[in-house]
């Protein structure tokens, strides 16, 4: 478990970092906006691509805390051994999409980005670095979830 808060600790400093640096980045657009009268041309760019990271990676972040949504009809109403094995098929199942939708979907959209040699308009950054967060995110889920299965046994 040492592990898993180590990477906890991580991911929440790295999205507490980002968020900050959207704040930043808003109020800049804000300010040379209305008091420079000429507003800035990549605020918008970065916000956007900082808002795909907060979102992806925070949902990491909250797969890994346990606390995401979820319907829990079925578990409510049953006894507690037919709890475990549908919170394991459950677990299976978001392991399954991560490995399929995020870590190999999104390595194909990072490695197609790269290859093609896709950059943003105005920051010039590669979109491949803005999609590497798909792939993160998804690896990260999957090793919490597979954590919470060998946690549970």
């Amino acid at each position: 478990m040492e592990l898993r808060r180590k990477i906890d600790k991580i991911v929440a400093n790295l999205l507490i970092f980002i968020m900050g640096v959207m704040v930043l980045n808003v109020l800049w657009q804000v300010f040379s906006r209305f008091f420079l009268g000429e507003p800035s041309s990549f605020t918008d760019e970065l916000a956007r691509y900082l808002m795909i990271w907060v979102g992806v990676l925070g949902a990491a972040y909250v797969a890994g805390r346990n606390m995401h949504v979820a319907i829990d009809v079925l578990p409510s109403r049953s006894n507690s051994k037919t709890q475990k094995k549908l919170q394991i098929i459950v677990q299976l199942l978001i392991i399954a999409f991560c490995l399929f939708a995020l870590v190999i979907g999104g390595s194909r959209l990072v490695y197609i980005t790269y290859v093609l040699e896709q950059y943003s308009p105005a920051l010039q950054v590669p979109l491949a670095a803005v999609y590497m967060v798909l792939p993160i995110s998804g690896l990260l889920i999957m090793y919490y979830k597979i954590s919470d299965i060998l946690k549970n046994k």
